[in-house]
């Protein structure tokens, strides 16, 4: 059990608790099981009853029931919110928590370092020049490969259900079970894990070409390049945006 669902279950403790204090302590409310008042006493047991409820409920839940994971519909996916809102239906399934950071991290980056390139196009040209088009076309071109990628991972874990990730990880640890069939049940997850891993990768190497391709913006004025697609950078990009459209088709 990890510390949140710790701290939880103790609130949730402590909460009960404080409830049955104040109910049951004749200086306050003034229920009291076995007095005199036959109605008092069934508040009382019934105070309790629902206090044993709500612990072992409570429990059941912090404890024992799995995630649940919403499964989005990747076609439906406009905005970037509904992306950070996709991945982030997957961040309770343990096997894939790290893959969820990351992958929730690179969407924050991604916006951040988009701001910061058009921020700085606007500085250095006029929107109406072919240079500030250019630059402009392929930073879009970039984020589209990018929510590709994100939606590569959203189809990869749409497959499965919580029950299969919590079952193909105890599967995968386990050192008894050697059928066949279990183990080509542990390659296929092996194979899954791979595809989001490399979706990740993927999307590391575009948030690089795009520090990049800033810091070959604010050389623009050292070097004297005839077209900005001469730029080391921009070729790089357009090899990627390329590659990704022939892999497309």
């Amino acid at each position: 059990m990890n510390g949140s669902k710790s701290l939880k279950l103790l609130l949730l403790v402590a909460g009960v608790a404080a409830l049955n204090i104040v109910m049951l302590s004749p200086g306050l409310l003034g229920v009291e099981i076995g007095g005199g008042n036959a109605l008092q006493t069934a508040l009382g047991v019934t105070v309790l009853f629902m206090s044993l409820l709500i612990l072992l409920y409570g429990s059941y839940v912090l404890l024992l029931k799995r995630p649940t994971i919403v499964i989005a519909p990747v076609r439906d996916l406009k905005s970037r919110e509904d992306y950070i809102a996709a991945i982030h239906g997957y961040r309770n399934v343990k096997v894939l928590k790290n893959d969820i950071a990351l992958a929730l991290e690179q969407l924050d980056r991604i916006e951040k370092k988009k701001l910061t390139l058009l921020n700085v196009l606007r500085q250095r040209f006029d929107e109406g020049e072919l240079s500030y088009r250019k630059f402009y076309s392929v930073i879009i071109e970039v984020e589209k490969l990018f929510y590709l990628n994100i939606t590569g991972i959203l189809n990869k874990l749409g497959v499965f259900t919580a029950s299969d990730f919590a079952n193909m990880a105890t599967q995968h640890r386990s050192t008894q079970r050697s059928t066949n069939v279990m183990k080509k049940k542990t390659e296929l997850y092996d194979q899954y894990l791979a595809a989001v891993a490399g979706y990740l990768d993927g999307n590391e190497e575009i948030l690089l070409k795009l520090d990049q391709l800033l810091l070959e913006i604010s050389r623009l004025g050292s070097t004297d390049y005839n077209d900005v697609e001469e730029m080391p950078c921009m070729k790089e990009i357009d090899l990627l945006i390329n590659q990704t459209k022939l892999y497309k088709q």
